[in-house]
């Protein structure tokens, strides 16, 4: 399979791009990585000591910045990384795109580039968080600040097919995200979208209303909200982590004992860093257009792009984008 992969997107391109390319074809016997963009920045710092029969380097001369309106880029910047990616993808059946570089443009050029799969409104930007046992998964996450209540019922059925699929879970558990657990709690949209997610019978397993801290205390597998909400849960969480490992290094170093104390617990504080560190959850796949791509935080270093290079793999194995196909198209009215 292949991965065609942005190398100029993101705050640390095109080096953590190459030494997660590098990292990922070490691990997996199975792909093949096309690194897009700027084809003497790649080779400046690839070098010649790599396996050209498993990555390749595609020129795109243009780079699309953090900066950019993603509407005007990828019409006015037809050469760059993204839009080639997202081109080279849509030739292609067993493959996908990862990118690291500005999200809306990332999404717009899959949009135009790739079109929705056949009876989806609205692409979602799924995000997996870390509970007490497992991973959450999160829909929307800033892909659609203004919804309907028929996309999120879409978003539902895309993140169940995506947890059975790539996760593993046999019957998602299926919330959806307000602000009191009782069916009359939330504004319109969560008390409409509440009756569609009951009554139809493509979600097997609703679980009815739950609240922010149902993200990490592993009572559902699949939340479904807006993507302004999403956003903002997302932006939240990873500003708290950052937060209080600020408290704990505060505390470690603030004596001889605390350094001490520090010290024992080093293994299990690089344990707890772990499972909330971003970097080894790889990347938030796009679901809804017709193919597989992979968004990457903005900041991914070499084992994030790595991460994000396996999701992709994961992705395409499970055939998840013909699976969505299969199942949106199903009428979802439950028998009397």
């Amino acid at each position: 399979m292949k991965i065609f992969l942005d190398a100029m997107g993101g705050d640390h391109a095109p080096a953590a791009a190459i030494k997660g390319a590098l990292e990922a074809i070490s691990l997996y016997e199975d792909i093949e990585i096309i690194l897009v963009g700027r084809e003497s920045d790649i080779k400046s710092e690839l070098g010649d000591n790599y396996n050209i029969e498993r990555l390749k380097i595609y020129n795109a001369e243009e780079v699309i910045t953090m900066n950019d309106s993603p509407a005007r880029a990828i019409r006015h910047k037809k050469d760059s990384s993204i839009v080639k990616g997202i081109s080279l993808l849509k030739e292609e059946k067993e493959a996908a795109f990862v990118s690291a570089g500005n999200t809306g443009a990332v999404m717009a050029a899959a949009l135009f580039g790739l079109g929705r799969i056949k009876g989806i409104k609205r692409p979602s930007i799924l995000t997996t968080f870390p509970n007490i046992s497992r991973q959450t998964i999160i829909m929307d996450n800033g892909a659609n600040t203004d919804c309907k209540e028929e996309n999120l019922l879409q978003f539902a059925i895309m993140g169940q097919i995506y947890a059975r699929k790539v996760l593993g879970i046999d019957n998602p558990r299926t919330g959806l995200l307000s602000i009191g657990e009782e069916k009359e709690k939330g504004n319109q949209l969560v008390k409409d979208t509440y009756e569609l997610l009951k009554n139809d019978r493509r979600i097997t397993n609703f679980i009815g209303n739950v609240e922010g801290r149902d993200i990490f205390n592993d009572s559902c597998d699949l939340i479904v909200c807006d993507g302004f909400v999403g956003n903002v849960v997302l932006k939240t969480t990873e500003g708290v982590a950052s937060f209080v490992f600020s408290l704990l290094k505060e505390a470690f170093t603030s004596s001889i004992r605390a350094k001490i104390g520090a010290l024992l617990l080093k293994p299990y504080l690089k344990a707890l860093r772990d499972k909330i560190d971003y970097r080894h959850y790889g990347g938030a796949p796009l679901l809804g257009v017709n193919g597989v791509v992979i968004i990457a935080h903005g900041s991914s270093d070499a084992l994030a792009i790595s991460n994000a290079i396996k999701v992709a793999r994961e992705t395409i194995k499970s055939k998840v984008v013909d699976e969505i196909q299969e199942e949106i198209n199903q009428g979802g009215e439950k028998d009397e």
